[in-house]
Order: C-alpha cells, then structure tokens, then sequence
C-alpha cells in the first residue's frame, strides 16, 4: 500500500523509468587513467610537512592530509604532520563506540589506523596541548607515538620545515 496518493506514484514511477539504473554495470571505467605529472620522488635531504586544523570526520580534509603524508614518506621524504586547533582531536586514540576501539559506524577508526600506519612506518606526528585543551581533551588519551608539542611551536614548526625547504601542506577546515 503507497503512503501517495496516485498522482505522486505515477509520478515516482515515470521518474525512475526516464534513465535505467545502473547505467553501467559494476567495474565499468568512467574516468581516465593517464596520470599527468611524473611519480616525484624524494632526493636526498628532502622533507614534507603537514599542517591540520580540521576535524576527523567533519571533512575528509584531515583523512586526506594523513594520506598524503604518508604517501610523501612512502616516496623517501621526512614526513611530519602537526594537528592544531580542533584538529588535535584526530590524535585521540579514546575514539570509538560503545567502547574505545570500537567502530560505532564503518570508517570511525580510519583516522586512528591511517595515524597508526604513518607513525609505524616512520613519520613524525605532533598534537597541539592548547589544541587538546580547547576541546577538554586529555594529553594521555593521545595515540601512541604521537608528540604533544606547545602551543608556540606551531609557528616555530613551520618556520623550521621552511628552512629546511620543505614542501608544506597547510590544511585548514572551518
């Protein structure tokens, strides 16, 4: 039995006949492959810093970040990632529903692996104290590996990599 009168189911139906679902079927390319740029790799000496200021699970600005640190370290660079402002919240390893660990929707832990994987393979990742604090955050309840870092050296962090002319991803959520 329809919740519509039948105006409104007519209407549903003749909307849904006008183009056939799925157009394609599964596996089907609908974009290119050719990549434009060559795979840069690191060369000696070479460092790739990120900033982040944005929210695990508002955006996928923070997941992003993550991954493309991780892919610089992957191609030879130091890669450090330092999260400040709300972005501290991506180092807490109490995520996690009913329990910490646990994935109360599918992804919830993504951010938490994807830190896991980059500080396991070598990078270097900081957390803003002030950061934590502003959001009644706890400094122990950060993932392990992280390095919680004044707040003064958020600028003094960049003013580092940039002498060392380090390619810097600076993102920001608002």
């Amino acid at each position: 039995m329809s919740v519509f009168d039948a105006t409104i189911t007519e209407n549903i139906e003749k909307s849904l006949a006008e183009i056939p679902h799925p157009s394609l079927p599964a596996g089907s390319n609908i974009y290119g492959g050719t990549k434009i740029f060559p795979d840069y790799q690191a060369e000696n000496g070479e460092s790739y810093f990120t900033l982040v200021h944005g929210i695990a699970h508002e955006s996928s600005v923070a997941f992003v970040a993550v991954l493309q640190a991780t892919r610089a370290l992957r191609k030879g660079f130091e890669s450090a990632i330092y999260f400040y402002g709300p972005g501290a919240l991506n180092c807490l390893a109490t995520r996690g529903f009913p329990k910490t660990g646990d994935s109360g929707f599918p992804g919830e832990q993504n951010i938490n692996d994807a830190l896991a994987t980059f500080i396991g393979e070598g990078g270097t990742v900081f957390c803003c104290r002030f950061g934590l604090a502003l959001h009644g955050a706890r400094e122990e309840d950060l993932i392990t590996g992280v390095i919680p870092a004044h707040p003064l050296d958020v600028q003094d962090a960049v003013i580092h990599y940039a002498r060392k002319g380090a390619i810097i991803n600076s993102t920001y959520m608002v």
